[in-house]
């Protein structure tokens, strides 16, 4: 897996292969088990440089490129998703755009306490009538003496409702221009008077991922806290996802990892009639599909990263590669489950978490048949 790659990069893979291995897997089944969201593996992430990868080092960040990110998401994954989704999010979808389109002012305001693993932020576009379409939202924002006064609520919110918690890019509806919504999007602090949260519980997946439902009642922030331009709220937001696809594709692509070597493990000392399941050809088959599989996702996943770095178009890529690898991740669970048998079922095997785990990779971020929407348009 390390094919290519910088000596850097590699190095730093071992890295955060260490605390995967060291701080993460000793209590993912706990915290699964919990459903409770991790407050002091956020701030040990946050000293492991895990929060802020590739921001520059004057915002606290590590200075690092995207595929090192991804890397690093990878490595959690490869564990547990729940943390590395808590990266993805916080990185890809609560940080970036504010370093991307915000202002200098902005920048130093909520950077250097975002990089710290003490505060997390959230990324609000998912509502009860928008997902998929990103123009059903309802949240409104109206601009009144020098304050925008914000209405409505958001749904299934990563890194929104802990009490590390900090606040929200938030999507909203600003007016209408020309007879159709003008989206603009607007940071809101937690501390805001009428910005009330709540955790969703009873997940099948990431259940140690901080999700959360917000409503906001005649919020007042100031004026200056629109991110980038008014009416600029959809530019921002799908150019957000295309960067965050590849995130989530580094989680699928690490889940994977983790159901194959389980697979390899397990077949090799599971026995029946008289050898090791791994020396009858289904199985080792089976093995070699996965392999194939893993090794395929991750070419595409890397080749669109560097795509990025090297400041190329992307946005076909990382719809390819965040369907591929989530797909991949699906396959690979199963056929992984399947070597287990019946041991698959049990919580105590890493197997049942990761196997529930990949479902949402096929919804979160954009849905299977919305990917292939994005990457036919690119086509003609």
């Amino acid at each position: 897996m390390n094919e290519l790659l910088d000596s850097r990069i590699i190095d730093y893979r071992y890295k955060i292969r260490a605390f995967a291995e060291g701080i993460v897997k000793p209590i993912a089944i706990d915290q699964d088990e919990k459903e409770e969201f991790p407050v002091k593996l956020a701030l040990q992430m946050g000293e492991a440089g895990l929060f802020g990868v590739t921001l520059p080092k004057e915002y606290g960040g590590q200075g690092l490129d995207y595929l090192s990110y991804i890397v690093a998401v990878e490595e959690l994954a490869r564990v547990d998703s729940s943390p590395a989704a808590t990266v993805a999010a916080h990185n890809s979808l609560g940080i970036a755009p504010i370093f991307t389109f915000g202002t200098e002012a902005q920048r130093l305001k909520y950077l250097p306490e975002l990089c710290t693993g003490e505060h997390v932020w959230a990324f609000g576009l998912t509502e009860i009538q928008a997902g998929s379409d990103a123009k059903g939202v309802e949240t409104t924002a109206t601009e009144v003496e020098g304050e925008w006064i914000i209405n409505g609520s958001k749904l299934f919110i990563t890194n929104s409702s802990s009490k590390i918690a900090r606040g929200i890019t938030l999507q909203t509806i600003t007016g209408l221009k020309n007879g159709e919504k003008e989206m603009s999007v607007i940071l809101v602090e937690r501390s805001t008077p009428g910005y009330q949260t709540a955790p969703i519980k009873g997940k099948l997946m990431w259940r140690a991922v901080d999700n959360g439902k917000l409503t906001f009642e005649n919020c007042h922030v100031p004026v200056s806290n629109i991110l980038g331009k008014r009416g600029e709220g959809m530019k921002i937001m799908l150019s957000t996802l295309d960067a965050g696809r590849l995130s989530i594709a580094a989680i699928g692509l690490g889940l994977a990892q983790g159901a194959f070597e389980m697979a390899v493990d397990y077949s090799r000392k599971r026995r029946q009639f008289g050898k090791s399941l791994a020396e009858f050809q289904a199985i080792s088959f089976k093995l070699a599909e996965m392999a194939t599989k893993i090794e395929l996702a991750r070419n595409t996943l890397y080749h669109t990263c560097r795509l990025k770095d090297a400041g190329q178009p992307f946005a076909k890529q990382a719809a390819m590669a965040k369907l591929y690898c989530s797909e991949v991740a699906g396959q690979v669970a199963d056929e992984s489950l399947q070597i287990h048998g019946a041991h698959g079922f049990l919580k105590e095997n890493h197997i049942e978490r990761f196997y529930r785990d990949q479902r949402l990779l096929q919804i979160g971020e954009g849905t299977s048949e919305i990917l292939k929407m994005v990457i036919s348009r690119h086509l003609f």
